[in-house]
């Protein structure tokens, strides 16, 4: 009886202090709240930016606004919050290509990782490896084997240098030992024109751009870039299951605000999103497009950012990647 006293005055105390640092956020800045997305609209990042952002309003008592600010990529947008005051008011809506620019772009004149302060991971997005039906490749393992036969010869098509599928691609060259011409474009649309019309041989796609291609026919998926097979999809292997090497190249969706910004604003704000991440209808939304929630402290998704920053370092050195 004590102990469920204790428990309700623990849950009375806490709901108080959160009311009191909502109030406190909310008065400390007359003027909205801007999540920034460093790339196009329509875009996984751009999806959970506006999927969050209304719900994030009303959680916070404080006008929340999506500012599509691209080019250079990702590096526009991620430095506008980099200088931007560490009041909370400027956040960060990203994806692991923070980290990628981190060892693709030395001579930044800020830091992607530590010029910014990780507040929540927000969900897994998956990538896959897909072809045009008239290659007449079936499964990853297929296709690496036809690349070891034909070394040069093959090539792969990628919406730009250092993107997640031009890097997950070296990776999996890296693992399977065979020698691929890169092919960069401009966007994702570019390079999806021209692997539908054959005109390039293969590339990692999100599943929510590729899936309608796949269910029409126009695309085959060979393999998953990841270490579970998607709801989505729950007939096409792995990578690893194919034999090709533990190559996982889930990319990562997050939450960031300027660094210097106060330790109590960033709990507050990690506490509101896993609120919402947690909800029925975020979850339907960011399912429907192939991503899973995710959330956690700021102090683990800080902890992935790095790890994920090493590793692609890793990758960018041994590849000789160069961004254009």
């Amino acid at each position: 009886m004590a102990f469920q006293s204790i428990s309700r005055r623990h849950v009375v105390t806490w709901l108080a202090a959160s009311a009191a640092s909502i109030q406190g956020y909310a008065q400390s800045n007359a003027g909205p709240v801007r999540l920034v997305v460093p790339f196009t609209p329509g875009t996984g990042i751009d999806l959970i930016a506006r999927t969050l952002g209304p719900k994030l309003s009303l959680k916070l008592n404080r006008p929340v606004v999506v500012e599509n600010r691209v080019g250079a990529s990702g590096n526009i947008g991620t430095e506008a919050v980099v200088r931007a005051a560490p009041d909370g008011a400027t956040l960060l809506v990203s994806v692991n290509t923070l980290v990628m620019n981190r060892s693709l772009y030395p001579h930044l004149s800020f830091d992607p990782v530590n010029d910014l302060e990780p507040i929540s991971q927000t969900s897994w997005g998956q990538l896959l490896l897909v072809t045009h039906p008239q290659s007449g490749w079936r499964t990853a393992a297929e296709w690496v084997q036809a690349a070891r036969q034909k070394p040069g010869q093959m090539n792969y098509a990628s919406p730009g240098v250092g993107t997640p599928h031009h890097l997950s691609m070296e990776l999996l060259k890296n693992a399977s030992k065979i020698f691929l011409v890169h092919i960069p474009y401009r966007g994702t649309g570019p390079a999806v024109t021209d692997l539908l019309g054959g005109q390039v041989d293969a590339m990692f796609l999100p599943i929510h751009v590729a899936l309608p291609h796949i269910r029409s026919g126009r695309l085959t998926a060979l393999a998953i870039g990841s270490n579970k097979r998607s709801a989505l999809l729950p007939d096409l292997p792995t990578l690893a299951e194919q034999r090709l090497g533990d190559v996982n190249v889930d990319m990562w969706f997050g939450v960031f605000a300027p660094k210097g910004t106060p330790s109590e604003t960033i709990q507050l704000l990690n506490r509101e999103i896993n609120l919402l991440l947690s909800g029925e209808d975020v979850k339907k939304a960011f399912l429907s497009q192939g991503m899973d929630p995710r959330g956690g402290t700021s102090q683990e998704f800080a902890l992935l950012v790095q790890r994920d920053a090493e590793r692609w370092a890793r990758i960018v050195k041994e590849q000789g990647i160069k961004a254009e």
